[in-house]
């Protein structure tokens, strides 16, 4: 009803405008109770033209050829009609508009000449009439081209409604699109090499106890890392091809990466403090990494080392810390690596801290600490 305040005001505007013409014209007859009916006809009709143009516009015209009929108020009676033609035509009806203005004009025109009177040159009808057709021309064709105008806005709106809506679909197409790639590339130039070193390892396993020897620690060892090796990559794999980054590593898994480390010549100790519980996915995982990566730093550099591992959960954050009694000292200057560096980027991308330096009385300290009161 809101929408259509407007168009009924518009009518009553018009209604009083033709009314009050119609009084001040000299050759306009006396305006009477039908006629003011016809022009409340004609505001009610156009009150209800945007929802019902084509009923709101048969019956405007046909009020308004009849006030111009009884009291000929000239032009003014075809204003409404107009504005009816209009309406019609920016609701995408164009027969209706078109046969509204012939009625009209034809109606007019008869009018006109019916009542002509011998001192009125037929040029001034001719005139007028030419003039009322232009304007019934000029609404038909602003209605068309408003309606043109209003589908295109639409259009264009709802395309960019859909842009908005593919970007993100766009972005993850892309984003698997490229895990797929690292997947492919990581399998290429890991998996083959891995399968070597564990199947070479078992058969050196299986050729010494067929030779009744025992088979070395180192061997086993390798045998075991290699296994577990495969295991991470075909898990990282996994995790590349699909749509979760969700991983199985996770701080509970921390005793197996200890048993391989022992198995390969390493005392590991391991301690937790604090009362463990369920950890967000990225920190789990990051606290895991360090922790296989520190160990994996004892096992290269150290030398003959024994291994603490540290996990203290506390209520507003995790520290994981991983030391070793190896030749490293602190006067030595530590160079990061790959894995520093690693290790530091999954860190401090949680919000956290990492401290990764040699140790008083010699060794070396990963000491990683993660928010988890939302701060990262």
């Amino acid at each position: 009803m809101r929408r259509d305040l407007p168009y009924a005001l518009s009518g009553l505007a018009l209604g009083v405008l033709l009314l009050g013409n119609a009084a001040l014209a000299p050759d306009a007859a006396p305006v009477r109770a039908t006629d003011v009916a016809l022009v409340l006809v004609m505001a009610a009709a156009l009150a209800v033209c945007r929802r019902n143009p084509v009923v709101a516009l048969s019956v405007v015209t046909a009020a308004m050829l009849a006030v111009h009929v009884r009291v000929h108020p000239g032009v003014s009676a075809a204003f409404p009609v107009l504005g009816a033609v209009y309406v019609a035509a920016w609701r995408g009806h164009r027969s209706a508009p078109a046969l509204a203005s012939l009625v009209f004009l034809g109606g007019f025109l008869a009018r006109d000449i019916s009542v002509a009177s011998a001192d009125r040159p037929d040029q001034q009808i001719a005139e007028r009439t030419a003039l009322l057709l232009g304007w019934f021309l000029a609404a038909n064709v602003a209605g068309l081209v408003a309606r043109q105008r209003r589908a295109y806005l639409r259009q264009v709106e709802q395309r960019a409604i859909e842009a908005e809506r593919t970007r993100e679909e766009m972005a993850l197409r892309r984003a698997g699109e490229e895990r797929l790639r690292i997947a492919r590339d990581l399998h290429d130039s890991l998996t083959h090499s891995i399968s070597v070193i564990k199947v070479q390892a078992g058969i050196a396993v299986h050729l010494a106890r067929k030779h009744g020897e025992e088979p070395s620690a180192a061997l086993l060892a390798i045998q075991e890392a290699s296994s577990a090796a495969m295991r991470e990559l075909r898990a990282t794999l996994g995790v590349l091809r699909s749509p979760s980054d969700r991983d199985s590593v996770g701080l509970a898994r921390v005793g197996e990466l200890a048993e391989r480390t022992r198995a390969a010549g390493v005392p590991v100790h391991l301690t937790v403090t604090g009362q463990p519980r369920d950890l967000p996915v990225e920190v789990d995982q990051a606290g895991y990494r360090v922790v296989q990566e520190a160990l994996t730093n004892v096992a290269r550099h150290a030398g003959p080392a024994t291994a603490q591992i540290h996990i203290e959960y506390a209520p507003a954050q995790l520290t994981v810390s991983v030391t070793d009694d190896g030749r490293t000292s602190p006067a030595r200057p530590v160079t990061p690596g790959v894995g520093l560096r690693g290790m530091r980027e999954r860190v401090t991308g949680l919000g956290g801290t990492l401290h990764a330096a040699g140790r008083d009385g010699g060794g070396f300290a990963v000491r990683a600490t993660f928010p988890l009161d939302g701060a990262a």
